[in-house]
């Protein structure tokens, strides 16, 4: 994994113009229903940010690209979950995690609509919270600006916290 990890990283340096479209496919694949178990892209985003620490890419593309990405994933299992409603929860792999889905409806149920935002930064919750809006008959309206103010922050803070770190291990560098 370190070394698919490493050679992604090279390509990304070698051709950051290509920077928003890559985050855009990586942020969409981490928000949408069913992608977000079998592709964890959230290491993917982090280690850019830890690559705009180092001046190697932008940071402004790559909060697009993701913020964009992210707004499409959710907002496709939002349409799932109104249109196939409990027929998705069924499927594979889903149906192999009931706890996700148990965990989701509980927060809901809960918290009602602020769950979107947290679903954003909650593992436990991204592959269905999306679907749970959708098939609780919540409006596109309530959805969207939920939803978009989940994109905007988690583009923006996931690939924060690498640069974050990035800046921290190139001070420390610096001390040696």
């Amino acid at each position: 994994m370190d070394g698919w990890t490493d050679s992604f990283i090279a390509f990304i340096e070698r051709n950051h113009q290509w920077l928003p479209l890559i985050m855009l496919v990586f942020a969409a694949a981490e928000t949408t229903a069913f992608l977000s178990i079998l592709i964890p892209s959230t290491a993917v985003l982090v280690a850019v940010g830890a690559l705009a620490a180092t001046g190697a890419v932008s940071f402004l593309p790559l909060w697009a690209g993701a913020a964009t990405g992210a707004l499409i994933g959710s907002s496709f299992s939002y349409w799932l979950g109104s249109r196939y409603g409990d027929s998705v929860l069924a499927m594979r792999p889903l149906k192999d995690h009931p706890e996700m889905i148990g965990k989701a409806q509980t927060a809901f149920a809960a918290y009602g609509p602020v769950t979107i935002l947290i679903g954003h930064f909650a593992t436990i919750f991204r592959p269905v919270v999306f679907l749970m809006a959708g098939m609780s008959g919540m409006s596109l309206g309530r959805f969207a600006f939920w939803n978009g103010l989940g994109c905007v922050a988690w583009a923006y803070l996931i690939p924060k916290l690498g640069q974050f770190g990035g800046d921290i291990l190139g001070w420390l560098w610096s001390l040696f």
